[in-house]
């Protein structure tokens, strides 16, 4: 892997441009002001070269190539992790490695073998992996070796689970998502058996858009308060959302654009996160991407 750009602050967010032997990847690293990096540290990584998914707000999906290596997902981490902390004792109190930047994360089984080798590889007590996934329907053993993963390793909260949802009607949420997907029981059956006492709720997100609704009572019918938790986000603005007129619900300057929805969300019992980055962010593209797809590196 040979990184050809950077783009960001150090004091917010980087993204990086790299090189692999069968084409571009990028990954990224951020911190959350008001908290500093020694507070915590979170870094982004590619699973895939691009994405076969091809949701409707991202552009990640415009090219795809291959699931990376477990060899190539390291060399994402050890350049970020040899830059910021080259002694190897990574003192972040949480130091968070999302599989989330190119790549549905459950179509590469090499992201189970990284997971299963973190903790050794690494000297950091803030360790906390997480895996964002449209939950794919053909790929159950995944699944099922992360429940073990996460019993095994990283128990007691040291791992984040989320599903992104986005909206509660079937046949827009197949439009938005155009994969094939676990069913909302499938996903709550896969997520009791997965949380156990301690661990942190897994996370339901939803992106919110104007044209795609979300009903909290029908996220009640299938899934618990005791295991799930919400999490809304505003749109973020990628090619792939403008040419398929794409709008936010969320305005990510006024939290109250969504507070009727929080309302309903808490009625029904769920704690709720709005979950609003820096607006900067938008500007330096570690809120989204992709730089790879649209040639601007």
């Amino acid at each position: 892997m040979i990184v050809k750009r950077e783009i960001g602050k150090d004091d917010l967010a980087k993204v990086y441009i790299a090189e692999t032997n069968s084409g571009m990847i990028e990954f990224a690293e951020s911190v959350q002001p008001p908290l500093t990096r020694s507070d915590k540290w979170v870094i982004i990584i590619s699973c895939l070269v691009g994405c076969p998914v091809q949701c409707l707000m991202c552009d990640a999906g415009r090219n795809y190539s291959r699931p990376l290596s477990k060899s190539e997902m390291f060399e994402q981490i050890d350049y970020l992790v040899n830059k910021r902390f080259p002694d190897g004792n990574i003192t972040p109190k949480q130091f968070k490695i999302q599989f989330t930047r190119m790549g549905e994360p459950a179509y590469n089984p090499e992201v189970l073998d990284v997971l299963k080798e973190l903790p050794a590889r690494y000297c950091a007590r803030g360790l906390m992996p997480s895996v964002s996934s449209i939950g794919p329907g053909i790929c159950g053993d995944f699944f099922e070796r992360l429940i073990e993963i996460k019993s095994r390793l990283y128990s007691n909260g040291k791992f984040q689970m989320q599903f992104s949802i986005h909206t509660t009607d079937e046949k827009k949420r197949d439009i938005l998502i155009p994969a094939p997907k676990m069913s909302f029981a499938q996903i709550a059956s896969f997520g009791e058996k997965f949380f156990e006492k301690g661990d942190r709720k897994i996370t339901l997100n939803f992106v919110v858009m104007n044209q795609y609704p979300v009903d909290p009572a029908e996220i009640k019918r299938y899934f618990d308060p005791d295991f799930f938790i919400i999490k809304l986000t505003p749109l973020n603005p990628t090619g792939s959302a403008e040419k398929n007129m794409l709008t936010s619900k969320l305005d990510p300057q006024n939290k109250l654009s969504v507070s009727s929805l929080v309302n309903e969300f808490n009625k029904q019992g769920f704690d709720t996160i709005l979950s609003i980055g820096e607006l900067e962010e938008n500007e330096i593209g570690s809120n989204c991407g992709q730089y790879v797809t649209s040639g601007s590196f």
